[in-house]
């Protein structure tokens, strides 16, 4: 029996008979938690759709979900048969419905690795230590973490660590639809963002499909979007992720004025206006563009000519324009 279901699994059809996930959240009446912004997606075509985006997954490769929650992908993912498995969820009242795919996936010898942990203090290097298989990261991600997990990822591939000690580790994520089109929005484009220029500064990211929210239990008020980031081979830029990202923040924090306010607030208000001039022209930048206007590309050389006028005016790094005025007493 163990051989035949081994048999079924490596053929990429389906898993072992068993209780189909809305039956398991009936059984271990496992309800989603709001505080913890989850959903739970029980459309088998919906998972295996997310994980078919991911590429091609082969017996040579590890992949870590995040959220796996009551292992509605996980069951995806197992069909494409990885050599390694490891999960990472928060909340351990799914333990029972994951430790019974664990062991409906035994006849694999697949290492399947479940951690009761936050995805955003995992320590990536501790519990992949071998960067010999390549790495898939794959999640239905809490809407609450989603865009903090990403510039935490990004942060990591930029600094070649974590997961992202090879240049092919690819994510396929969701988010919510707003946030999957702002990470994708081209230059000009009406969602486009600071988030859309980090992800283009290392990453290629593609919108794969949308989910709708009515596909998730209990529904959202929004719709979900399907997004792969593949690693650029060779990224845009060698400058440090904090100082591209400060730079990239300020530029959009003024999104419907002139490039020149937002960057401007990287400056202290005695020579703003001249330092700022004199950095776009550097820069090759016309300074009456809109923030969303901007290619990576400039927003890079913006970052470039503030790095270097960090070297002569380093006491500038330390600026910070939303700090309290000193107020003097009367």
């Amino acid at each position: 029996m163990a051989q035949a279901s081994a048999r079924v699994l490596q053929s990429g059809m389906r898993l072992p008979p068993m209780p189909t996930i809305r039956e398991l959240v009936k059984l271990y009446r496992l309800q989603a938690r709001k505080q913890l912004s989850q959903n739970f997606l029980m459309d088998e075509r919906l998972t295996d759709k997310i994980v078919k985006s991911a590429g091609r997954i082969d017996s040579r490769d590890l992949v870590l979900e995040v959220g796996p929650g009551p292992g509605g992908i996980t069951r995806s993912i197992l069909r494409r048969h990885p050599q390694r498995l490891l999960l990472v969820e928060k909340d351990p009242r799914f333990g029972e419905t994951l430790q019974l795919l664990k062991e409906c996936a035994s006849p694999l010898n697949i290492q399947f690795d479940i951690h009761y942990d936050d995805i955003l203090r995992f320590n990536m290097e501790q519990h992949i230590p071998d960067t010999s298989q390549r790495i898939h990261l794959i999640g239905n991600l809490p809407f609450a973490i989603s865009t903090r997990l990403l510039i935490n990822w990004l942060e990591d591939l930029a600094g070649r660590r974590g997961a992202f000690r090879r240049i092919d580790t690819c994510m396929t994520l969701t988010f919510q639809q707003e946030v999957a089109e702002r990470i994708c929005a081209p230059v000009g484009g009406e969602q486009r963002c600071r988030l859309s220029v980090m992800s283009q500064v290392w990453t290629e990211p593609v919108m794969k499909f949308t989910i709708p929210g009515k596909a998730f239990v209990p529904k959202p008020q929004v719709d979900v979007g399907v997004v792969k980031l593949i690693p650029l081979k060779r990224p845009k830029t060698q400058l440090p992720f904090p100082l591209v990202e400060r730079v990239v923040r300020h530029i959009f924090s003024m999104r419907q004025k002139y490039c020149r306010r937002g960057f401007g607030t990287l400056l202290p208000p005695e020579d703003r206006e001249e330092v700022a001039q004199k950095l776009f022209q550097r820069a090759e930048v016309q300074d009456t563009m809109r923030p969303f206007e901007l290619t990576v590309e400039q927003c890079l050389r913006l970052a470039e000519v503030y790095s270097e006028h960090l070297v002569t005016r380093p006491e500038v790094a330390a600026y910070d324009y939303r700090a309290p005025k000193n107020v003097e007493v009367l």
